[in-house]
């Protein structure tokens, strides 16, 4: 049987010919091929042959193939070489099938991550109800007639919390994964990264045509008579007009894209989420103050820096804003004002409330069921080195309970916990904002919290 090695940018290199067992596969698995002379080749269901990863829209390295040619040849098959790297397909058409792809495997790895929840929920649940029989502490009693179920059920606790904990980290995988190819055409499309990249095209054209005129472009030469130039001309040309498009159809949404004729020396420019005077316009930035200089900053100005030598520089692309010197001067108007603040407000669960004076504290009525008095529900973060407790929700000792010991409020970086006796808000604790991601759990409970403190903290010997 004849072997056919091909290879095109519109279909990529495809090995059609073979079958299983024939002795061909330890030859194409070898991590010896491709443009980088180190990836093998992989058996594709869908096409029903063998193809080289990430072949398609490049041309191929042609020593490469003729290197496996020959090893199939000493091989005693039979082999056909075809290459032709003019077979290709528009910038346009692949962008278009890379997008539909990125949708594919969105909704592909969101059920991937439904599946593994759901076995997680299942196997934690499983753990649970095991778990039961010895919930108030129950030994193994050696000897007795039910040590061997005990260590039974013991070991298949473990091995369901074990699997619903893989299940878990299972889930959290594809759903990462799932949101990563469900962002691909926002990441692909976003203004500032749009404009970078055309940068880096233009540059590449004008190497292209450098080589075309037979000049030496990026440290050595090509031979201008080389058909794969006038190729790469053509995809580039493409790919720049296409980013171009999408640059025209974000400005039309409201982008503005900034250059060095909006700017003049004393003007303002918000630069990641800071004012920063303008001390010098450039083609493609501003020099601003250093960066260092904005640190808890609003406003940094040319002069008056921790700073005041160092300077730091803006590119256009980065640029969210510009103000005059006396815009700059006038009092933000209210509506104005609130809005910045929201915007420059960081994550909701890193940013404590401010408090202006201790919530007072009630003492609860004499005669009180214990499970009914007031807790709040604390979250203790890893990263978070706080001298002050983080206090989410106030809610009784049994609701406090039954959320904290519901698998879904804790994960790798955090978890939550609740106390009866927080000592003194503002002094020993505060409130942190709730940014909504567990109001599932508290809806299945059927919880509502509150946010103000105002219940005692009482013993089990004082509600007696």
């Amino acid at each position: 049987m004849t072997i056919e090695i091909t290879h095109t940018r519109r279909e990529g290199t495809l090995i059609e010919g073979t079958s299983r067992g024939d002795g061909s596969a330890e030859i194409l698995r070898l991590r010896e091929y491709g443009r980088t002379q180190r990836q093998p080749f992989r058996w594709s269901r869908n096409l029903d042959c063998w193809y080289l990863p990430h072949s398609r829209d490049h041309a191929t390295y042609t020593p490469s193939l003729e290197l496996l040619a020959q090893r199939l040849r000493e091989k005693g098959f039979e082999v056909t070489l075809t290459v032709d790297n003019a077979d290709r397909r528009s910038f346009s058409e692949a962008e278009e099938e890379r997008e539909e792809k990125a949708e594919g495997r969105a909704e592909r790895f969101g059920g991937y991550a439904a599946s593994a929840a759901q076995s997680s929920e299942a196997a934690w649940k499983k753990s649970h109800d095991l778990s039961e029989r010895f919930a108030f502490g129950q030994p193994i009693l050696v000897g007795h007639h039910s040590e061997v179920r005990a260590r039974r059920d013991h070991a298949r606790m473990d091995n369901a919390m074990r699997k619903s904990i893989g299940e878990s980290d299972r889930a959290a995988h594809w759903t990462g994964r799932a949101q990563a190819a469900a962002n691909y055409r926002q990441f692909k499309k976003d203004p500032g990264r749009t404009l970078r990249r055309l940068d880096k095209l233009r540059a590449d054209l004008r190497a292209v045509e450098k080589w075309q005129r037979g000049e030496s472009a990026k440290g050595f030469s090509r031979n201008p008579a080389d058909p794969e130039l006038e190729i790469e001309h053509q995809e580039l040309n493409e790919e720049i007009a296409h980013w171009e498009k999408a640059i025209k159809d974000a400005e039309a949404e409201g982008f503005k894209v900034w250059s060095r004729a909006d700017f003049t020396r004393g003007d303002f420019v918000l630069y990641r989420g800071t004012w920063y005077e303008v001390l010098r316009v450039n083609p493609k930035s501003v020099t601003i103050p250093h960066i260092h200089n904005g640190t808890g900053n609003r406003i940094v100005r040319a002069t008056g820096n921790r700073h005041d030598d160092w300077t730091w520089t803006a590119p256009y692309d980065d640029v969210s804003g510009r103000k005059s010197a006396d815009e700059m001067q006038q009092p933000p108007q209210p509506e104005a004002a609130e809005q910045q603040e929201q915007a420059e407000q960081s994550t909701l669960t890193e940013k404590p409330v401010p408090v202006e004076k201790p919530t007072p504290v009630v003492t609860p009525a004499a005669g009180a069921n214990w499970q009914d008095g007031m807790a709040l529900v604390l979250i203790a973060s890893k990263s978070s080195r706080r001298s002050r407790k983080r206090a989410l929700w106030a809610m009784t000792r049994r609701e406090a309970q039954a959320v904290c010991g519901d698998p879904r409020t804790s994960g790798r970086s955090y978890m939550l916990t609740w106390t009866d006796r927080p000592g003194t808000e503002g002094a020993d604790w505060e409130w942190v904002p709730d940014n909504g991601s567990l109001d599932q759990v508290l809806e299945d409970l059927g919880v509502t919290p509150r946010r103000d403190w105002t219940a005692a903290p009482q013993t089990r010997a004082e509600a007696a």
